[in-house]
């Protein structure tokens, strides 16, 4: 196909075809190649090979067709020079920060992220001379008064997880690039079929492929994508370390990719439709969806996503128990910790995803006691209340 031609497709088009280059066999799907390495013609093309000089093969540790084929599509899609795919969305964390940053340097990052994030960032990385500030993640002074002579890396989530918190990304892009540090996103959430941060000003942005990119909850992976400069950095460290998506989940995220675009607009529908619902609940105090007008955020989300999101979270009154009571009534959704499923899940992130960080740092992120988060799928919405009204009407 030439590659003209494909720059002229549509986001859809390019999620459904992009990548693929059909082996001798003409397959119409792409092809699976598992094996761990790949057998030269002489010592010289080995030699090339091996040194970069030759594109091409050499062990699947750092290259595989598979895995090339998904970098191709979801650089395509997220609008970047290049993808490195990693063995999950925490690794492709971990692989640009061990990449880009030296003993020394500093992150500052929003408050609001991922627990396990928050525990890389807090507690792993000053092990190798690497600290960082927390700090509100919506307040964009707080971002510019954090930074110092040594930040290297302003890392947020827009959506956060768990309460949708957004970061204005044009903004905050504009504070790092006057600053020398790089802005980068974790697009999870929204996937690139709601949200473009590099075209918003981010420099790098990040995936747990394991959620909505695979999309049925089926295997892990992660990807960095963004400017080959920096990305070249990253694929270095992976060689060299092995923190590696494997064919197999390669292909399988590759699948996904083909029903992103209708999945999200979808699921998005249906999260919106609940968390109107759930507004009207006596037992619910608060609901956080980007999508509602009572997000304090809901201007920025419309500017700047093309539509809220699967994920609701909402706070009942009565603490624990009361939460507890919702998450042991349910029949229907699944009561796990992932999310980005077909399958509509349930957790309780105070127990759960923010389980390991302290009291005081869940209290910082607003996750209180009486919070539930809901990663709305694709099954009906008469069946979604049904399932959650036996736990509220408690």
């Amino acid at each position: 196909m030439d590659e003209h031609e494909q720059n002229d497709w549509a986001p859809e088009t390019l999620a459904v075809r992009l990548g693929q280059e059909r082996s001798q066999y003409g397959e119409h799907s792409e092809a699976l190649y598992l094996t761990s390495s790949f057998v030269f013609k002489n010592a010289a093309q080995a030699a090339a090979r091996f040194s970069g000089a030759e594109p091409g093969n050499v062990y699947a540790r750092f290259t595989n067709p598979t895995v090339t084929s998904l970098q191709q599509r979801l650089a395509a899609l997220e609008g970047a020079e290049d993808c490195i795919a990693t063995a999950s969305g925490m690794a492709a964390i971990m692989a640009t920060v061990m990449a880009l940053m030296n003993s020394g340097q500093h992150i500052v990052a929003s408050q609001s992220i991922f627990g396990a994030t928050q525990q890389l960032f807090g507690n792993l990385l000053p092990r190798f001379g690497i600290e960082t500030t927390f700090v509100d993640g919506a307040n964009l002074a707080a971002y510019s008064a954090a930074l110092q002579p040594n930040t290297r890396i302003v890392f947020v989530e827009s959506p956060s997880n768990p309460l949708t918190e957004l970061v204005d990304i044009a903004a905050l892009g504009k504070i790092t690039r006057a600053h020398g540090s790089l802005l980068v996103v974790d697009n999870c959430f929204c996937t690139p079929a709601l949200q473009l941060p590099l075209a918003l000003g981010a420099d790098l942005v990040i995936h747990s492929a394991t959620k909505y990119l695979d999309g049925q909850g089926r295997v892990l992976g992660g990807a960095v994508c963004g400017p080959k400069v920096l990305t070249d950095e990253v694929f270095k460290f992976l060689r060299t370390t092995g923190p590696t998506l494997s064919p197999f989940n390669a292909w399988i995220i590759l699948k996904g990719l083909e029903t992103l675009f209708i999945r999200m607009t979808a699921q998005s529908a249906n999260a919106l439709a609940l968390a109107q619902w759930l507004a009207q609940q006596p037992s619910v105090s608060r609901v956080h969806y980007p999508g509602l007008p009572t997000h304090p955020q809901y201007e920025l989300a419309k500017r700047q996503q093309s539509g809220g999101g699967a994920i609701v979270s909402f706070e009942v009154r009565g603490g624990r128990d009361a939460a507890w009571r919702v998450v042991d009534h349910c029949k229907l959704l699944s009561i796990t910790a992932n999310l980005g499923d077909t399958k509509t899940t349930i957790t309780h992130p105070a127990s759960t995803t923010h389980g390991r960080i302290t009291a005081e740092a869940r209290a910082q992120s607003g996750i209180t006691e009486g919070l539930l988060r809901i990663a709305v799928g694709l099954e009906a919405q008469v069946d979604l209340q049904a399932d959650l009204l036996r736990g509220l009407a408690g």
